[in-house]
């Protein structure tokens, strides 16, 4: 007896994983499905840490909200969207809800990764996404080679080369975030 057998869309294989693999990061990223497990220690202090920071930097009062783990929908491929570690968004950033929990990326100021055992997606399609997509700032704290890299303002739809800060140095927070900050290059890839 033959089996009908239906073959799954992309989509539809990542909402299957997101639910089979609870805690682990499911993304569509220039059409290939990648799963990331749950962060370390480090890498959740870094983000709690990331939000402290902004918060006294006065980001709601700047008009802008920091969330992590909302889906920013990337207009590289059909289904192609991303889970950021950290993001700033606009205020009403709800608003523009695309769709499986994703948002357009014109809400997004700031978009943070902290690498962890699939680095290489961080400093290489997610550059490419999220250049594309207009993200005006991309911040990779880059735990594989002890740097964090700052890429800003693309034009046509490529970042420039990156600025690289090594421990013991601060980043400025472009302007165009909404505030005035500088972030700990130890804390952004230690949590301390």
């Amino acid at each position: 007896m033959a089996v009908l057998q239906h073959e799954l869309t992309l989509s539809e294989a990542a909402d299957l994983l997101s639910r089979a693999l609870p805690g682990h990061r499911v993304e569509i990223l220039q059409g290939r499905l990648t799963v990331t497990p749950p962060p370390d220690g480090s890498h959740a202090l870094s983000l709690t840490k990331l939000g402290r920071a902004f918060d006294r930097a006065g980001i709601v009062e700047a008009g802008q909200e920091y969330v992590q783990g909302i889906g920013l929908w990337l207009p590289t491929l059909a289904d192609d969207y991303s889970i950021p570690d950290f993001s700033v968004v606009d205020a009403d950033f709800r608003d523009a809800l695309v769709q499986k929990n994703c948002y357009a990326p014109n809400v997004f100021r700031l978009v943070v990764e902290v690498t962890s055992s699939n680095w290489s997606d961080d400093l290489g399609p997610k550059v490419e996404c999220y250049a594309e997509a207009g993200i005006p700032v991309y911040l990779v704290a880059d735990r594989k080679h002890d740097e964090v890299l700052l890429y800003r303002d693309p034009v046509g739809g490529k970042y420039p080369a990156p600025e690289r800060y090594k421990r013991g140095q601060s980043v400025p927070v472009p302007e165009s975030v909404g505030v005035t900050l500088d972030l700990c290059v130890d804390t952004l890839l230690d949590g301390d």
